[in-house]
């Protein structure tokens, strides 16, 4: 388990009535933590998307254009929105939130021609058959409609749903960022609520609250698969993403930050005992300060590449002109079998999902008696006073931990140094 803070999903709610209802039950039931913060209420919007396992942000009568003391906190919850798009972290924006989430993405919001509220269909796209939340849903779906803005969608989003007064109701940006126009999640409680907060809106859709049980009866089965489409990707991808999140908001700075650091990693890397002409990976390279070192070792016949889940730490990397960088999960690796004579990790264990499996995968890729060396520049005592904590007999790079797991997976430990100012772990795959 990754032991980057995990703060679960933070649900954005601008109005006392406009929860986050079947999204929030979906989350629970998936075993999410679920964070509220009422904008309404004064709660502050977080300054980035570090530790989150998604983001959800509700509807609202105020507008994602206007910048007035009617939305005073527009602004931060865009850059809130930005950085949860930069880090990849889920995202599902609903009626104002989606108008919020097309702006963050490089979008518009703006007026509409006139109010829609009320049961309506929408028409879903090509494109959501291979979409990994709308892929259930038909092609035509009634739903409930309150908003009188509408969106100019990114470049490159995806249209997903679609009406003819308001061609943008629902899309997605990248992988994992969706903005519905519609409102998808609400229950019979909550139309009256919002009835009763916006009453002259509400008179001027016909049957709003009397039709309101029989369309949400209709409307459960491709409600509830929705949202339960979302919490499961959220959960499957969370120890991931709040890794990705947290690394995402301190890329621009890691390398300067441990600068001191590189003479540490070049005696690291020492320890390997590479050849020239060798083929070796950093994996969860950061920003790249081992990848010199392992060019000097392996010469300029040799393979250096560098694996990091994080996009801004591979582009913080190839700022400082550093080359054969991959974007991939630790644990699965873009490389065939037996194709490295090496692999350096720093401080990765700390943050991968399974350590057993890690282990597994990059002996899939070594070639017999190839080795893996595991450093971080602080021993595991010195951690443990640094964050004010004792040290933790579970920690995966004890030495009573690390080498059965090694051992379980294909290597035998060769030495294992816990010294006062650094870790270091060598071990050797083995033949067979």
């Amino acid at each position: 388990m990754s032991r980057v803070e995990q703060t679960g999903v933070l649900v954005v709610q601008h109005m006392p009535h406009e929860g986050p209802y079947a999204i929030g039950t979906a989350l629970e039931a998936a075993g999410l933590l679920v964070r509220v913060c009422r904008t309404w209420a004064g709660d502050p919007v977080p300054e980035s998307s570090a530790g989150l396992a998604a983001l959800v942000m509700m509807g609202g009568p105020m507008a994602a254009y206007d910048d007035s003391p009617a939305f005073p906190t527009r602004a931060a919850e865009l850059t809130l929105l930005r950085s949860a798009l930069e880090a990849e972290v889920p995202v599902l924006g609903v009626g104002l939130g989606a108008q919020l989430l097309a702006v963050a993405a490089g979008g518009a919001a703006r007026p509409g021609d006139a109010q829609q509220i009320g049961w309506e269909e929408v028409r879903t796209t090509p494109a959501t058959p291979a979409d990994p939340l709308f892929a259930g849903l038909p092609e035509r779906l009634r739903v409930l409609h309150w908003h009188g803005e509408t969106m100019d969608l990114p470049a490159d989003a995806t249209l997903l749903a679609s009406c003819d007064r308001y061609p943008a109701h629902s899309f997605r940006v990248g992988g994992s960022a969706w903005g519905l126009q519609f409102h998808l999640e609400l229950d019979k409680a909550a139309v009256d609520a919002s009835a009763t907060a916006f009453p002259d809106e509400a008179a001027t859709a016909l049957d709003l609250q009397e039709s309101a049980p029989t369309e949400l009866a209709a409307l459960a089965p491709y409600r509830n698969g929705f949202f339960e489409r979302f919490a499961t990707l959220v959960a499957s991808r969370a120890v991931r993403t709040t890794t990705r999140a947290f690394f995402t908001a301190r890329a621009a700075a890691w390398g300067e930050r441990f600068a001191a650091d590189g003479p540490g990693y070049a005696a690291a890397v020492s320890r390997m005992v590479l050849r020239p002409g060798q083929r070796v990976l950093d994996v969860g390279c950061g920003s790249g300060r081992a990848l010199p070192a392992l060019r000097a070792e392996v010469g300029a016949r040799g393979i250096v590449l560098g694996v990091d889940l994080t996009p801004a730490m591979l582009t913080a990397a190839g700022r400082k002109g550093r080359t054969g960088l991959l974007l991939a999960d630790a644990c699965r690796l873009p490389l065939p079998e037996r194709s490295l004579d090496g692999i350096f990790s720093a401080g990765l264990v700390d943050h991968v999902p399974d350590l057993v499996a890690a282990l597994r995968e990059w002996a899939r890729v070594i070639t017999p008696r190839g080795a893996l060396l595991l450093y971080h520049p602080s021993g595991r005592a010195e951690r443990a006073a640094r964050h004010g904590r004792p040290m933790d007999p579970a920690d995966p790079l004890a030495e009573e931990n690390l080498r059965p797991a090694l051992h379980a997976t294909g290597w035998d430990l060769a030495f294992h140094e816990d010294a006062a100012h650094h870790f270091l772990a060598r071990a050797v795959r083995r033949i067979g």
